[in-house]
């Protein structure tokens, strides 16, 4: 048998077990699920793979070289580990909150794919040597395992989370196009004509007087999107709860639609940039009205509503709608 035989064996099996986690269904998990003793099993079976990485790795690094037999059962003790790491991610139930499900997937899967990465690198490299590759790749399995130390450890610190990740995104857009507002005057502002043309032929590049006003109420739209997600963040830690079927699943909802608002801000923010299609801009204001009305609504209905919150999610509903109609008139000549 040829050295690293069995690491080719290794990386068909561990290309399996990544398959299955990407597309499979969880159980019903264990009964009863305790998510204190999943914790502390994910974690031990984390380091474990991180442990499994750094011998087979030191293995193929220096001389004398491994025998096949020592090769063997180094992949056998990978492919253990990781189907550790896979059995006991199918222990958590969706009934857990798909939220925190996905994330629990997202660190086992950089954690299969980073054991993958290894196995091909040393594959590749000549033996008993250590390629920076090599040594990278071992970092990123190490880097890939400690993550479970900081994941959320139950869905309300899940959806806060993903609600603080949104709201990052959205904060960079605003910012962004604030400061292209500031820079966008006419940029040829002080040509007085062209040469060739007779006359200033760059009309593409800057916003009009009647662009600048309707700029105005779609930066109105996405500030209110930056408050809608940090109001939402701020109720979810201060109220939110997931002891109960119910309380999950509010919160997934919040955390499924809360999601649709950067990509949502992004489209409008690009639509903004000269020349302006300001029926397209309209569009995409419309969908981004919708999306932040329909946060609003599931934030209003539940749980981490309580009646002395319900004044802000009235009050940025109205300034949703009161930017949105301006929008609407600035561009009723469009349609």
């Amino acid at each position: 048998m040829e050295v690293r035989e069995p690491l080719l064996v290794l990386r068909g099996a561990l290309r399996a077990v990544l398959a299955r986690v990407r597309e499979g269904e969880p159980g019903e998990g264990r009964e009863p699920f305790e998510l204190p003793v999943f914790w502390d099993a994910l974690g031990q079976t984390f380091k474990v793979t991180s442990q499994e990485a750094t011998k087979l790795s030191l293995a193929f690094s220096r001389p004398p070289l491994t025998s096949a037999e020592d090769c063997q059962k180094l992949s056998d003790d990978v492919q253990n580990a990781i189907l550790a790491v896979a059995t006991v991610y199918y222990w958590l139930p969706k009934g857990q909150g798909t939220t925190l499900r996905k994330m629990v997937r997202d660190a086992t899967t950089e954690v299969v794919q980073g054991m993958i990465q290894l196995t091909e690198t040393i594959l590749s490299a000549p033996l008993e040597s250590l390629s920076q590759k090599q040594l990278v790749s071992t970092g990123g399995v190490w880097e890939a395992c400690e993550q479970v130390s900081s994941l959320p450890r139950d869905n309300q610190a899940a959806v806060a989370s993903t609600l603080a990740a949104c709201l990052g995104v959205v904060k960079d857009a605003l910012e962004e196009m604030e400061h292209a507002l500031v820079e966008g005057q006419d940029p040829y502002s002080d040509i007085m004509e062209d040469e060739e043309l007779g006359f200033r032929g760059n009309r593409d590049t800057y916003w009009s007087e009647a662009d600048r006003k309707l700029l105005s109420s779609c930066m109105g739209l996405m500030k209110a999107s930056k408050a809608c997600l940090k109001k939402v963040l701020g109720v979810v830690k201060a109220y939110g709860r997931a002891d109960s079927p119910d309380q999950i699943a509010q919160l997934d909802d919040l955390a499924d639609i809360a999601n649709e608002i950067s990509p949502s801000v992004d489209e409008l923010a690009l639509s903004m940039y000269p020349p302006m299609n300001q029926l397209a801009v309209r569009l995409n204001a419309a969908k981004l009205a919708s999306v932040l009305k329909k946060v609003l609504e599931i934030t209003r209905t539940s749980h981490v509503c309580p009646p002395s919150e319900e004044g802000w999610v009235q009050f940025l509903t109205g300034a949703v709608d009161h930017n949105m109609n301006k929008i609407k008139n600035f561009t009723q000549g469009q349609l």
